[in-house]
């Protein structure tokens, strides 16, 4: 018997088509699994329905890990590694436990000893990164900043300090619906020569990938409404 692992596969990060950003391998992967661990069942079935159209979704099992989760069933998630079955670990999009709660359950497949394979797929932080033209030998990932409009001004003060006094390119995110109020606070509170580059619907087919300085982006903000972007800040 093969030893069980872990399968940690990517996903779409848009409605693109899964030749255009999925290796085959990952799809012989896919097909050989009955097990998964998804943030969403229902975006689980529909990606699996798409790399593999005559796939049996009902035969299939599904835990669901997200914000809701309670983390004592984790151990539960991984029983079935220790009769020999391996699992894969879908997040709703992109790579699962980057910015994902699929992150804990890795963490316990470590610790039991378990074999973790990470299969090739988009990521937008590393996509917006490699085309933002910043820093891409030091460089720091923080999610999404503080909601409260002094803290959040604290937080991104401190990021842009960080860009300049550590040569360090900064990548956040943002929930879709207040992309716009986040690119205002950018404006309002760095300094006009520092560079902003926004990633939007990366790998999609209205994708969006343009750096700027801070002062050149004023008046020319693109429209982000519910648009999954990534805001890569640096120094000017």
């Amino acid at each position: 018997m093969d030893e069980p692992a872990l399968y940690l596969i990517p996903v779409t990060l848009g409605d693109t088509a899964i030749d255009r950003v999925i290796p085959p391998f990952n799809n012989e992967i896919v097909t050989r699994l009955t097990c998964f661990i998804v943030e969403n069942v229902r975006s689980a079935r529909r990606f699996l329905k798409k790399c593999d159209p005559s796939i049996d979704i009902d035969s299939l099992t599904f835990y669901e890990l997200n914000k809701h989760t309670d983390k004592s069933r984790l151990a539960e998630y991984l029983s079935p590694m220790a009769a020999g079955t391996s699992i894969g670990v879908l997040s709703e999009a992109g790579c699962p436990a980057v910015a994902d709660p699929g992150a804990d359950v890795v963490h316990l497949a470590q610790r039991k000893g378990y074999k973790v394979v990470p299969l090739v797929g988009p990521s937008s932080i590393l996509m917006a990164l490699m085309a933002s033209g910043f820093n891409g030998q030091s460089f720091a990932f923080h999610g999404y900043l503080p909601i409260g409009d002094d803290e959040r001004a604290k937080r991104i003060k401190s990021l842009e300090s960080r860009a300049y006094s550590e040569d360090q390119t900064q990548l956040f995110i943002e929930t879709p619906y207040r992309n716009h109020k986040m690119a205002d606070d950018l404006l309002r509170i760095c300094k006009p020569s520092t560079r902003l580059c926004i990633a939007m619907n990366v790998t999609c087919d209205d994708e969006y990938m343009v750096t700027k300085t801070i002062g050149a982006w004023k008046n020319s903000l693109p429209d982000m409404q519910k648009k999954p972007c990534v805001f890569v800040l640096y120094k000017g």
